[in-house]
């Protein structure tokens, strides 16, 4: 059961925390505080921020989201619907709540919505291979 819930729902509960959470009204502000930084051999210094950290954090769901679309089965079923509820939570935040029209939040949704596409595509094509006709 806990497979079907979908991973993408990890990162818009973070997104919602870190904006609407106890940090005072600067949760955008603080989507660029810079998390670390090296310095490259090339003299110039790389950094990473936390909306970027967000956003690869998401990547990494979104990879074991295509993995568990390869599921075939009734839980298959509803984890696709909470993955389209989740993509659907994403688009009305980022059209009505004024804190989620941010760039961060954007590509969120979009990874979201990549999710929704591959995890039917896979779905779909998995279980056209499961599907045999006997003569």
């Amino acid at each position: 059961m806990l497979a079907a819930i979908p991973l993408m729902i990890i990162p818009l509960i973070f997104y919602n925390v870190l904006i609407f959470g106890p940090f005072d009204g600067s949760g955008v502000a603080m989507l660029s505080m810079e998390m670390f930084s090296v310095a490259m051999v090339s003299g110039a210094v790389w950094s990473m921020e936390l909306g970027d950290l967000v956003i690869v954090t998401a990547l990494f769901f979104l990879f074991f989201e295509v993995i568990k679309a390869t599921r075939t089965g009734s839980w298959s079923v509803i984890d696709h619907l909470l993955s389209t509820l989740v993509f659907i939570a994403f688009l009305v935040e980022f059209l009505l709540v004024t804190d989620a029209a941010t760039d961060v939040f954007f590509i969120l949704a979009v990874v979201a919505f990549v999710d929704l596409i591959a995890g039917f595509s896979v779905s779909i094509k998995s279980a056209g291979r499961d599907v045999s006709i006997g003569l």
